[in-house]
């Protein structure tokens, strides 16, 4: 089984970015994301509703690194301590090497590549840091900017699940990708 260990947290960069631990003073931005339709259109999760919702979500999120279960960053420009996004990995599976990825990120830095830039460093970490076997991704076959993020780095498509996720009062497809640590590309 793999051993995970979270701690000290790993603090990663990329050419033009940081990834860091989310702090409490994150909430607005976090709410930013979280509470847009637009952003959650694609997320089958509830839409937060005030900023105190944001603050509990990033404790949350925090605990399960503290408990070793899950792991969040905040993303940063290099220049700047200032949230433009958040991503991690979820559904850790010590006992199969495999985690889930997933990334959000406010709108007004859609198509400068940062999303990609950041999950390129975080397959890094999961593959030579961590040791995962498996990194895979699930998303609504309608989100093209997430299929073209995974397929950029090296995700394929594994399978295509038809109403598989009950949310919101209807069923709706989800699209699994997959990338091995023998397939990944530094």
């Amino acid at each position: 089984m793999l051993a995970i260990n979270f701690q000290p947290f790993p603090i990663l960069e990329s050419e033009r970015l940081v990834l860091r631990r989310l702090k409490d003073s994150d909430a607005p931005e976090v709410y930013k994301i979280r509470s847009s339709p637009e952003r959650m259109r694609f997320v089958p999760r509830p839409i937060l509703q005030n900023e105190g919702e944001a603050l509990a979500m990033i404790q949350m999120m925090n605990s399960k690194i503290d408990e070793n279960t899950d792991i969040n960053w905040g993303v940063c420009l290099k220049n700047s301590d200032e949230l433009i996004g958040f991503m991690g990995f979820y559904r850790v599976q010590p006992e199969n090497y495999r985690t889930e990825i997933g990334y959000m990120i406010l709108p007004e830095y859609d198509g400068k590549g940062y999303v990609s830039e950041a999950v390129k460093a975080m397959l890094n970490y999961a593959f030579i840091t961590a040791g995962f076997h498996t990194v895979e991704a699930v998303i609504d076959p309608n989100n093209t900017a997430s299929e073209k993020v995974l397929l950029k780095n090296g995700f394929r498509k594994e399978a295509h699940f038809v109403e598989n996720f009950f949310w919101n009062n209807e069923f709706i497809d989800s699209v699994h990708y997959g990338l091995l640590k023998k397939e990944f590309k530094k």
